[in-house]
């Protein structure tokens, strides 16, 4: 029998008495999904589910007792949110599914815990752990897949597909994360032929999982695989063998420039260099407004130094323009926008009309000009800035003559 390795996350009391207000010693909860395949492979866990023979509301009620506040996050399909002390942990009742329609499910309770595991999506996710002995249930042979690096559906692929047609989507970001070597060839036969499936999902389901896919380590190789199979065609069809060339070249500069990888500035890559079809794109995905204007201004900028990209748009979007791999990596300068603080132009409209100009557009016009004479010095300090500014008035004063 395989047994959960010790974690962090498992030494907490907190946990332990919230395990034993909910069963543990009857065996009527489990730890299930990622917080059992993460520990099996080593790596932090995030969110830590657990599911339970018991009811909701009976589980609402323990959850109260042991002293922690007990939210129905979503109770029709029985889930319960118990907040801890270290953060939140889902309780949810085992269920069975009554039908699906690709987009939602109508579920039943039960007590079987093979009946729970076989509606999950892959056999690496179906796994539970005794969360007192910590011995792990394997009903679909996810511990061999774990090892392999097999990202296999549960059952029939397009049977599970035609249940939610994400699973597509979460086919390729878990074989991205944790896959090795080529898909499962069932997996990916079903998803090519399933693939236009995916224009009955909401965009933000869409985005969400995309974006989740493009945060992997190394989701370079996942994508153009899905460009190759026609993933993307029904969705978003603008990406192309281009794009995924951008974003392997932008993985690698990420990787050089020692940059934690950005999901957004990856769909960036991934997209025409065009700002009007960015932001249709993102229109389209129903990102946040922030999102929308970030891969607008990435797509419309011009290359330039790094402070005077972080001057005129954030270091957010100057750093998306520097790693995109336009120019020359030895020009990055990623180390000084680290701690730069956006200065302040040390000189204005006052000033000039001390200096001899009329108010009104005039002064608007030569400011502009010395911000931008400014900015091309690298933000010089004010004396430099009093210098250009009279340079820049005398010669506006006398092209008025």
């Amino acid at each position: 029998m395989t047994r959960l390795p010790k974690a962090g996350w498992r030494d907490n009391p907190a946990l332990d008495r919230l395990m034993d207000a909910l069963g543990a010693d009857d065996g009527d909860v489990r730890f299930v999904g990622g917080a059992v395949r993460d520990t099996l492979l080593g790596i932090p866990v995030k969110d830590i589910d657990c599911a339970t023979r018991l009811l909701p509301e009976e589980s609402s009620r323990r959850i109260a007792a042991a002293g922690f506040k007990a939210i129905p996050t979503g109770i029709a399909h029985g889930t319960v949110t118990a907040l801890l002390p270290s953060g939140p942990v889902e309780v949810t009742t085992l269920r069975r599914d009554i039908s699906t329609d690709g987009r939602r499910a109508i579920v039943a309770f039960t007590d079987e815990w093979r009946e729970d595991a076989a509606r999950r999506d892959f056999t690496i996710n179906a796994l539970s752990a005794d969360p007192l002995t910590g011995d792990v249930q394997d009903y679909f042979d996810g511990l061999a897949d774990l090892e392999k690096g097999t990202v296999r559906f549960i059952g029939d692929p397009l049977k599970r597909i035609a249940e939610d047609h994400l699973r597509i989507l979460r086919l390729f970001r878990f074989h991205a994360r944790f896959g090795r070597g080529e898909p499962d060839a069932k997996a990916l036969a079903a998803c090519i032929a399933r693939a236009n499936d995916l224009m009955a999902l909401s965009r933000e389901r869409i985005a969400d999982e995309l974006l989740k896919l493009l945060a992997c380590t190394d989701p370079g190789p996942t994508v153009r695989l899905m460009a190759e199979s026609g993933i993307f065609r029904p969705i978003v069809p603008e990406i192309d063998d281009a794009g995924v060339d951008r974003l392997a070249r932008l993985i690698n500069r990420e990787r050089a420039a020692g940059v934690t990888g950005d999901a957004l500035r990856r769909l960036g890559a991934l997209l025409p260099r065009d700002a009007a079809t960015a932001v249709s794109i993102a229109q389209r995905l129903k990102l946040s407004k922030a999102a929308t204007r970030r891969l607008e201004q990435a797509a419309s900028a011009d290359d330039a130094p790094a402070r005077a990209l972080a001057y005129r748009y954030g270091p957010e979007v100057a750093a998306d323009v520097l790693l995109r791999g336009d120019h020359d990596a030895t020009r990055l300068g990623l180390g000084h926008l680290g701690d730069w603080t956006r200065p302040r132009l040390p000189i204005g409209g006052g000033d000039l009309i001390a200096q001899g100009l009329s108010a009104g557009p005039l002064v608007a016009a030569t400011l502009q000009a010395i911000e931008r004479r400014w900015i091309d010095e690298d933000f010089p300090d004010a004396d430099r800035v009093a210098a250009i500014a009279a340079e820049e008035v005398d010669q506006t004063i006398r092209a008025r003559r």
